[in-house]
């Protein structure tokens, strides 16, 4: 018995996702999607303070490793109970459940073990993305445009780094309706309107670095 038959569909699926999940943050690409994590872990933040949720949130290890590690590690022993638990009833039963059924069998069972192994996991790696910060926080920081050009009403793609030195990618206009920033240009992020920031550019203000 094998994953790809068609009754380990569902952890053939899965073992694909944390796989390329997997190649996501080795190719780095995990800047491009860390406002997700941020988002997630503000909201998670949220409800684990409320009570009855906390309880859950603490047994599936939520919130003791990054969002994308926790994933990760759901999705592996999805798919290792899964695969295993149909080798087991085609043992027992001489044939192996159907798929769905198992896939809901082998979540139920996922879920705390991943609870479990989370926790001592959060203890031993790097807590990088536990040092989420929220977009004001950004305020007063300096930033480049890194793509098109800013005029108010059309804002351009620029990167700042936040207090622990990890990058964000904004969309910045120029805080005077009348000023141009150009990629390339330094600029200070001044104040924020929903997710859109508007900057003053360090050159023409003569503002001195950091």
């Amino acid at each position: 018995m094998t994953i790809f038959e068609p009754h380990n569909l569902p952890f053939a699926v899965a073992l694909a996702v944390m796989l390329a999940l997997a190649a996501i943050q080795l190719v780095g690409l995990g800047d491009v999607f860390g406002g997700a994590d941020v988002d997630a872990d503000i909201d998670g933040d949220a409800a684990i303070s409320s009570g009855p949720i906390d309880g859950m949130f603490t047994l599936l290890g939520i919130g003791r490793v990054p969002l994308t590690i926790w994933l990760a590690l759901f999705l592996l022993l999805f798919a290792g109970i899964g695969v295993g638990g149909q080798a087991l009833a085609d043992s027992l039963l001489g044939a192996p459940l159907d798929r769905w059924l198992a896939a809901v069998m082998a979540g139920i069972a996922a879920l705390p073990v991943t609870g479990v192994l989370a926790r001592p996991l959060g203890a031993i790696l790097p807590r990088d993305e536990t040092t989420a910060v929220s977009l004001d926080a950004l305020l007063g920081r300096r930033a480049r445009i890194t793509d098109g050009t800013a005029r108010s009403g059309s804002p351009a793609r620029a990167q700042v780094r936040d207090h622990y030195g990890h990058p964000h990618h904004v969309m910045v206009e120029p805080h005077e309706t009348a000023s141009e920033m150009h990629a390339g240009d330094e600029v200070l992020l001044v104040r924020r309107e929903g997710g859109s920031f508007y900057a003053t550019a360090l050159a023409e203000r003569r503002l001195s670095p950091d």
